[in-house]
């Protein structure tokens, strides 16, 4: 027994002295950082309390997941509440999405949409699928689609690439379309052979020549591939209006830069506009350049702000005719996302998506253009009760990227401009990526797609019509200021009921 105890007293010795050791080099450490903050002069937190003041930026980091997870009730986040984010897990995941005891949204908030019940809902005999859209039907490659919703823009460098095989993956097997966002076109997004909608920014990335023109041949080649269906020229997007896309240097890899054809490790920047674009004459030039070279449809997107340019820009196509229009036009909502923004703008400059959609379909169909023109709509749609209020709206169709996000498994850590994302989707760190399986998260993608397919049709079905595409304004009223829901139709009178169905 006394080697036994000899071991215990030795073993209780070693202890002793790496506890002496671990403490002096805290001590040590804590003087140098005492040292430091007590010298420095540009924070007069650490300066005035050394050491302890270095705790104020790690707690204020820490408060927005503590909130997340703690303290935030289902309905408080922003920009997504944990009601809304659940709802799309779940329905991702193919388990069960309903909920119990009672509605815990606040239904007489200022602006809520309450969808208007009809007195007889239609059987399920009477049902029918959305019938398709289609867009460009002039052009010598129309695109028809059915689908309800579709991945909003999302470029291969503001997402990683297996994020972007996972949406080219779930978007295969869901029948919807995958915008390529304005970084170009990656063999990521061809990977499974799914319907691409090629996006063009300001900085032309994948359709650039060596001084940032308009690279004609190899737009050709893009809109040559079977895969690529629509081209949409971004004039602006809704976290950041009149300001050109960002991409830290930190997330532009080697082979980011070989896609966009760009310098590597440097900050991608696009320009506030195209400079070949100034004017409405010379948009609608721009679009029947890119529309002859490449046959496909070519629509816009573009934030409503200024409401007198969209009926001006009517006006200057009915002078040329309605063939010089664009095919359509994708409405961002003002307070849409992104990788990275400045807040002044995503907070600030834009309509949001519940004021511009129904003017944009009015403008359109005052001038007699609206059965011409396609109407998407993105922003913030990620549920199938805002998916609905955008086709009582007028819209065609509707894009989201961050319902696909969380589709995804996005857990809304704000990290997307950092190349941190924790989850693999916004960064292009090899070991996070590694948490990504595309295979597994393309099934979540395919099923988020019909949940919204089945929520919408729930409720067009409940408003008394066959399919989400048959709603209009007069099913969903809004809640006013003084607590009174008024009928959408009301608010915002409809020039006339139109239908694009194929």
């Amino acid at each position: 027994m006394d080697w036994l105890a000899k071991m215990t007293v030795e073993g209780l010795s070693i202890l002793s002295m790496l506890f002496v050791f671990a403490a002096g080099i805290a001590v040590l450490v804590v003087a140098v950082l005492f040292v430091i903050d007590i010298t420095q002069t540009k924070n007069a937190i650490r300066r005035n309390y050394p050491v302890v003041g270095r705790f104020r930026a790690l707690f204020s980091t820490l408060g927005e997941f503590f909130r997340q997870y703690f303290f935030a009730m289902d309905r408080e986040e922003m920009p997504f509440n944990r009601a809304e984010r659940d709802w799309v897990y779940k329905s991702s995941e193919g388990v069960d999405n309903t909920v119990a005891f009672g509605s815990t949204k606040r239904l007489s908030a200022p602006g809520t949409v309450i969808f208007a019940n009809a007195p007889y809902a239609v059987l399920d005999e009477e049902t029918a699928p959305p019938p398709a859209v289609v867009f460009g039907r002039d052009c010598q490659h129309p695109y028809e689609t059915r689908s309800l919703i579709n991945v909003s823009a999302m470029s291969f460098g503001a997402i990683s690439a297996p994020a972007v095989r996972a949406l080219s993956k779930g978007a295969k097997r869901a029948c919807c379309w995958l915008n390529t966002g304005e970084g170009g076109l990656s063999p990521h997004h061809l990977e499974a052979g799914c319907d691409i909608v090629f996006q063009i920014g300001t900085a032309k990335y994948g359709v650039r020549t060596r001084d940032g023109g308009l690279d004609e041949d190899k737009l050709a080649q893009i809109a040559a591939r079977k895969e690529v269906r629509m081209i949409e020229i971004k004039l602006s997007q809704g976290a950041k209006p009149g300001k050109g896309g960002l991409l830290p240097g930190v997330k532009v890899s080697d082979e980011i830069a070989r896609v966009r054809g760009i310098a590597p490790g440097r900050d991608s920047v696009s320009p506030n506009r195209f400079r070949e674009v100034g004017s409405n004459r010379e948009l609608l030039d721009f679009i029947a350049r890119l529309r002859a070279i490449a046959g496909i449809p070519v629509g816009i997107k573009t934030v409503i702000g200024d409401n007198e340019w969209l009926a001006a820009l009517c006006r200057e196509i009915k002078e040329r005719g309605a063939a010089s229009a664009p095919d359509f036009i994708t409405v961002d909502s003002g307070d849409g996302g992104s990788g990275a923004a400045p807040m002044p703008l995503i907070d600030n400059v834009g309509l949001p998506i519940r004021q511009a959609l129904p003017h944009v379909d009015d403008v359109l169909t005052r001038h007699g253009l609206r059965q011409r023109i396609g109407l998407i709509a993105s922003g913030k749609l990620i549920t199938p009760a805002e998916v609905a209020w955008a086709y009582c709206a007028g819209a065609d169709a509707v894009n989201s990227a961050r319902g696909f996000m969380f589709a995804l498994g996005c857990i809304q850590s704000l990290r997307c401009n950092r190349n941190t994302c924790p989850t693999g989707i916004a960064t292009h760190d090899a070991r996070l990526q590694r948490g990504l399986d595309p295979e597994i998260k393309a099934e979540r993608v395919a099923k988020f797609v019909e949940k919204i397919h089945y929520g919408v049709g729930l409720i067009a079905h409940s408003c008394g019509v066959p399919h989400a595409r048959a709603l209009a304004r007069h099913h969903c009223l809004i809640v006013q200021p003084d607590g009174r829901p008024v009928r959408f139709d009301e608010l915002h009178p409809p020039q006339r009921r139109r239908s694009r169905a194929a």
